[in-house]
């Protein structure tokens, strides 16, 4: 009956937060604290959700890809290569990082990851606003753009927040190619971060499965369900989330 009550748990978090991040982000804030809560380690927790959700990105990045065929293919392979770095560099950060040090920075990231979901919007909106006509990729893009991939590989809450800030405040005002490069990104680095924890045998797999299964599932229904449900209702609902998990984080012992 415990197995069934954990099974239960895992894939209703799973399928939320695939339908949370069709609809307005932040799945992680359910997946990686029920496989806490399940009895994983917090390292193993943060892979096997990586698992998960990984397979969300490919269908977001194929929405756009009128949008990334219109970008130079020299500047896509620059910023997928500067990701692909980035996404193994932070997994293998995570791998070297003592348990003990990573359960105590994780309500820290909980907290970040969520005080940033909940300014994403308005951040959007001034950087938008700010943005001018594009005239390619500043300088300071490409080391910017690693170690948001390597933060990505590390801990992936708040990754598409972070990323939409990065080109934003970078002059892209079209807020499409925004999503496409985001989600391309995404993509890449989360991938090569799964994989690299595969190879160090740190995923759960019949947790990582079964969820990533529900995952799927729940981003079809949230496509579908889109119109019915108030992002805003949504993220505000997101954001309590993130703060609870955070406060239950920070007096677990």
């Amino acid at each position: 009956m415990e197995l069934l009550t954990t099974m239960a748990l895992l894939c209703g978090a799973a399928f939320a937060a695939g339908v949370l991040n069709a609809v307005a982000g932040g799945g992680s804030f359910l997946t990686f604290p029920a496989l806490v809560f399940a009895g994983l380690p917090p390292i193993v927790a943060n892979a096997t959700s990586a698992l998960a959700l990984s397979p969300g990105y490919l269908g977001s990045a194929l929405g756009f890809r009128p949008e990334l065929r219109a970008l130079p293919r020299q500047r896509l392979r620059r910023e997928l290569l500067i990701c692909a770095v980035g996404g193994v560099l932070g997994a293998l950060l995570l791998l070297v990082t003592p348990a003990r040090v990573f359960s105590g920075i994780v309500p820290w990231l909980l907290l970040f990851a969520t005080l940033l979901f909940a300014v994403g919007p308005a951040l959007a909106r001034r950087v938008l606003n700010a943005a001018g006509t594009p005239l390619g990729p500043p300088r300071w893009q490409a080391p910017a753009l690693l170690l948001v991939a390597i933060y990505g590989g590390y801990f992936s809450g708040g990754l598409g927040i972070l990323l939409m800030a990065l080109y934003t405040v970078g002059g892209e005002s079209r807020l499409n190619t925004v999503n496409a490069l985001k989600n391309l990104n995404s993509l890449v680095l989360s991938w090569l971060a799964v994989g690299a924890f595969v190879l160090a045998g740190v995923i759960a797999w019949k947790e990582g499965l079964i969820m990533m299964l529900a995952a799927t599932g729940g981003g079809f229904c949230g496509a579908r369900w889109s119109r019915q449900l108030n992002p805003r209702r949504l993220r505000v609902g997101v954001v309590l989330i993130g703060l609870s998990m955070s406060a239950l984080f920070f007096l677990r012992p």
